[in-house]
C-alpha cells in the first residue's frame, strides 16, 4: 500500500476537469436512479389500494426490482469491462428511465411487476458503471471523497422522489408520478456527448489491441486465485449492508403514513414528504462525510462506526411514533443507515485488478443486493402481524453482522494505487 502524498492545496483544487466531469456524470445518473426507483415507495400506499395489493405483495414488488437490479449489476459489470464505463452508464440510465415511465401504464399487478423487473436491470447497471468510472478516474487520496459525493446523490434523488410524489400525486395520481420517471433519459444524452473513459481502462484496451486480443471478463475469474477471498468478503458485506438499508428505506414512507394503531406514525402526506426530505438531508451528509472520514482515518474505522450506530438507532426509530421525535431522530438514522454505501465503490475497486474491476464490483455489490432483495418482503410480512415499526428492529442484526465482517476480515486499503 502506497503512502498518500501530502499537499498544501485544498483537495478540490487538485481535481481536474475530467475528474469533475466524471463525478457529475456518475452522480447525476445515481441521483435520478434513486428518484426513479424510490418513486414506487412514495406512492406505494396508493398503488396497493388501486391494484388491490396487501403489504406482502407490495414488498414483493420491491424485492423483484432489487433481484433484477442484481442481475443488471452483474451483467453491466461485464459490459463496462468490455465496452467501456461511459457507454455502460449511458445505457443503464436509458433502461431505468424508460421502464419507470412505462410503470404508469400498468393495469394489473403483473404489468407493474414486469416493468419493475426491467427497471431494475438499469438500476443495477448504473451503480457499477458509475463506480468503475469514478474509482479509475480519481486519484487514490481523493477516491473516498469522490465516491462519497457520488453516493450522496442517492439522498438527493430519494428526497426528489418525495417532492415529485407530493406535488404530482394529488393532481395526476400515482400514474403521473411514474410518467415523470422518463426525465433521466436526457442525462444519458449529455453523458454520451462529453464524458471520457478512464485513462487506465483506455491503456488496457490499447494493450489488448497491440496484442490482438479481446478481454472477455468471466465471473469464474472472481472465484480463483488471490481474489477469491475478496469476492466472498465483498459479497457477504454487501448482503448485510443492503438487507438493512432496503428493509428500512423501502418501507419508511409507508411507516410514516400508516395509522398509529396499525404500527405506523400516522402522518399526513405533506408531513410525510417533509419528514422524508429532512431525513434525506441527514443521509446526504452521511454519504459525503463517510467519504472524507474514509480518506482521513481509513475505510475500516468508518465502516465500523456507521454500522454500529445504525444497529443502535434503527430499532429506536421503529419504536417511536411521536412525530417530533421522528423528525429529530430521522436524519441521524439516515446518516448512519445510508452513509456506509460510500465505501463500497472505493473498497471494491481497491481489492480487484483493472481487467476484472467492474466485474468484481458488479458481482459483489449486486449479489448482496440480490440476497437483500428479500428484505422488503420479509419486513412487509412481519408488518402484517407486529407492525412496520416493530419489524424495523429485526434489521439491527444485519447491521451488526456487517460491523463484525469489517472488524474481522476487511483489510485497510487507504491510499492503495489501482493497477
Amino acid at each position: 500500500m502506497s503512502q498518500l502524498q501530502v499537499s498544501n492545496k485544498p483537495w478540490y483544487k487538485e481535481v481536474t476537469k475530467t475528474q469533475w466531469r466524471a463525478l457529475i456524470a456518475a452522480g447525476s445518473g445515481w441521483a435520478l436512479d434513486s428518484m426513479d426507483v424510490m418513486l414506487y415507495s412514495m406512492i406505494l400506499v396508493h398503488v396497493m389500494s388501486d391494484l388491490q395489493m396487501d403489504q406482502t405483495m407490495g414488498g414483493f414488488l420491491a424485492t423483484l426490482t432489487l433481484l433484477s437490479s442484481a442481475i443488471g449489476g452483474i451483467l453491466f459489470g461485464m459490459v463496462a469491462d468490455r465496452y467501456g464505463r461511459t457507454k455502460s452508464l449511458m445505457l443503464s440510465i436509458l433502461i431505468y428511465s424508460l421502464f419507470t415511465f412505462l410503470c404508469g401504464f400498468s393495469q394489473t399487478i403483473t404489468h407493474l411487476a414486469i416493468f419493475r423487473f426491467l427497471l431494475g436491470i438499469g438500476m443495477g447497471g448504473e451503480w457499477v458503471a458509475g463506480a468503475a468510472l469514478i474509482t479509475e478516474t480519481w486519484d487514490a487520496k481523493h477516491r473516498g471523497k469522490a465516491m462519497g459525493l457520488v453516493q450522496s446523490a442517492w439522498a438527493v434523488g430519494y428526497a426528489l422522489a418525495a417532492i415529485v410524489a407530493g406535488v404530482i400525486s394529488p393532481i395526476w395520481g400515482w400514474r403521473g408520478v411514474f410518467f415523470f420517471g422518463i426525465v433521466p433519459a436526457l442525462v444519458a444524452i449529455w453523458i454520451r456527448k462529453g464524458t471520457k473513459e478512464p485513462e487506465i481502462w483506455e491503456k488496457m484496451k490499447a494493450e489488448e489491441s497491440k496484442q490482438k486480443t479481446k478481454s472477455k471478463p468471466k465471473l469464474a475469474e472472481l472465484f480463483s486465485g488471490k481474489v477469491l477471498r475478496w469476492t466472498i468478503l465483498g459479497a457477504l458485506l454487501s448482503v448485510c449492508a443492503q438487507f438493512g438499508y432496503w428493509g428500512l428505506f423501502t418501507w419508511i414512507p409507508s411507516f410514516l403514513g400508516t395509522p398509529i394503531e396499525q404500527g405506523g406514525a400516522g402522518l399526513d402526506i405533506m408531513k410525510s414528504t417533509t419528514w422524508i426530505v429532512i431525513m434525506q438531508t441527514g443521509a446526504w451528509f452521511g454519504y459525503v462525510l463517510f467519504g472524507f472520514m474514509a480518506d482521513k482515518f481509513g475505510r475500516r474505522k468508518a465502516f465500523i462506526l456507521f454500522f454500529v450506530m445504525a444497529a443502535i438507532l434503527v430499532p429506536i426509530y421503529g419504536m417511536t411514533s411521536d412525530a417530533t421525535r421522528l423528525l429529530i431522530l430521522g436524519p441521524f438514522v439516515a446518516f448512519f443507515g445510508s452513509g456506509y454505501f460510500s465505501g463500497f465503490g472505493a473498497v471494491l475497486a481497491e481489492l480487484f485488478p483493472t481487467e476484472i474491476r467492474a466485474t468484481g464490483q458488479g458481482f459483489c455489490y449486486n449479489f448482496g443486493r440480490g440476497v437483500a432483495a428479500t428484505a422488503p418482503t420479509v419486513i412487509g410480512f412481519m408488518a402484517t402481524s407486529i407492525g412496520l415499526g416493530a419489524a424495523f428492529g429485526f434489521l439491527a442484526i444485519a447491521f451488526g453482522l456487517a460491523a463484525l465482517l469489517v472488524l474481522l476480515f476487511l483489510p485497510e486499503t487507504l491510499g492503495k494505487q489501482l493497477s
